[in-house]
């Protein structure tokens, strides 16, 4: 299948390892132009030089700290100077792990600034380009939390649910300018996070991290936990051309683990 990526521009947030890493290299390999944005650019760099060289030629690292406003403009500033792009990808990494009720103030606004306002404020200044072209795709990637709150996790539970919310309001409000937005959700995709969060619930419970990780598997009916560029292939499909009438919806990319329809 085409895809019609190989004319697009795609910025993939959170792109210097994980999930970002691989989108930014699935959205890449079907011909489009990456802005792989990151904190670190030498990371991401790093990154990007393993990859095939037909595939690293299409990838551009550029600097984005989404906990820092200037970052912020001075990424949209510099992308819409050049034309903006076709396709935002809105990825941010997991914030701390542990109890909700338990989070200060200061927690609360911090982490929500990174993972929803900035991100929302990112993708609106690249808004106007795509309406203006009658294509674009807004992709967030959030996590199954939202559909099944995961204990241990509640600022990622909280906050990643009012990105889903986001998503809902601002598809049904562009829809008719050709941009779509939806919702992507990853269950347990091995990436250093799930590893992270395996170390941790293995400190909680005095177990292994091997024992952690055998006991997640046995929730999921594919008994295996899931692959980055499975989840990335799914996200990049939802970027091309061919998924111009899937809007406003959540998609889950879990091997089943999510038990309700």
């Amino acid at each position: 299948m085409d895809l019609g990526l190989s004319s697009r521009r795609a910025l993939v947030m959170g792109a210097s390892r994980g999930l970002g890493a691989a989108i930014a290299a699935s959205l890449a390999r079907e011909g489009a132009t990456v802005f792989a944005a990151a904190r670190s650019l030498e990371t991401t760099a790093a990154h990007v030089a393993e990859l095939p060289p037909e595939i690293a030629a299409r990838i551009r690292p550029v600097v984005l700290d989404l906990a820092d406003r200037a970052s912020v403009d001075a990424l949209a500033d510099m992308l819409l100077a050049d034309g903006g792009v076709d396709v935002v990808v809105a990825n941010s990494g997991g914030p701390p792990a542990g109890p909700i009720a338990a989070v200060a103030p200061e927690v609360w606004a911090a982490q929500f600034q990174t993972m929803a306002a900035h991100v929302f404020h990112l993708t609106g200044r690249l808004l106007p380009p795509m309406r203006s072209r009658g294509f674009g795709r807004v992709i967030a990637v959030v996590s199954s939390g939202v559909d099944q709150p995961i204990p241990n996790l509640g600022l990622s539970n909280a906050i990643r649910a009012s990105v889903v919310g986001w998503a809902k309001t601002l598809a049904g409000e562009i829809a008719a300018d050709g941009v779509t937005v939806n919702c992507v959700l990853p269950g347990r995709i091995h990436t250093d996070r799930v590893d992270q969060l395996d170390d941790l619930a293995a400190s909680r419970q005095g177990k292994s991290r091997d024992e952690i990780a055998a006991a997640s598997r046995a929730t999921i009916p594919m008994g295996r936990y899931g692959r980055p560029q499975e989840f990335a292939d799914v996200v990049t499909f939802l970027a091309g051309e061919p998924a111009a009438y899937v809007t406003g919806a959540k998609i889950r990319c879990d091997g089943g683990m999510i038990r309700s329809v």
